[in-house]
């Protein structure tokens, strides 16, 4: 028998990472604001090496955020999953992914076995499916620390990610 996935429930919502989003670029933006920025902090800074590092540091902060929305993507799909397999549902979906399942249980690949699954089902349109690929090789790329040129076809920031995880939640049912 395979064991089940214990469901935390602690995964983010889009509106609680776009919230920290927007908190943490208006603070960045504060934090580097010539009118309040700590003068030892940034003594002997001119005003472009302040408005550099502000930059640097909104891009990171950019694909920190991408990260988040790509963790919470695969919590919806690995819920989904784990919801299917117990509550039996009888749709072409639920029964593809219950199959793969009962071999590889917690194990199930993301993209080579649920991500194909929706797109054989027919539940995400197959350009959403193809996007969510490509979108997680970026997420590969971040979260195995960036060492090395990845070849992604399309640059991912943190609005086109949020776009996809839109057309994303419409296709995921709630449970």
């Amino acid at each position: 028998m395979v064991k089940k996935v214990s469901l935390s429930g602690k995964q983010l919502t889009l509106a609680q990472i776009a919230d920290h989003y927007k908190d943490v670029e208006s603070a960045i933006r504060l934090y580097y604001s010539p009118s309040t920025a700590d003068p030892m902090r940034f003594a002997g800074y001119s005003f472009r090496e302040m408005s550099d590092e502000l930059e640097l540091r909104l891009a990171e902060e950019d694909l920190l955020n991408v990260f988040s929305l790509l963790s919470a993507i695969e919590a919806w799909f690995r819920v989904d999953t784990e919801l299917r397999v117990r509550k039996k549902l009888k749709d072409a979906l639920s029964d593809r992914v219950r199959k793969v399942y009962k071999q590889k249980g917690k194990y199930m690949s993301l993209e080579d076995d649920i991500f194909t699954a929706w797109s054989d089902c027919g539940f995400l349109p197959k350009a959403v499916i193809s996007d969510l690929k490509g979108a997680f090789k970026f997420r590969h790329w971040l979260a195995h620390g960036r060492y090395w040129t990845p070849k992604l076809g399309q640059r991912y920031d943190y609005h086109s990610v949020y776009d996809l995880a839109l057309d994303v939640a419409g296709g995921i049912p709630p449970f």
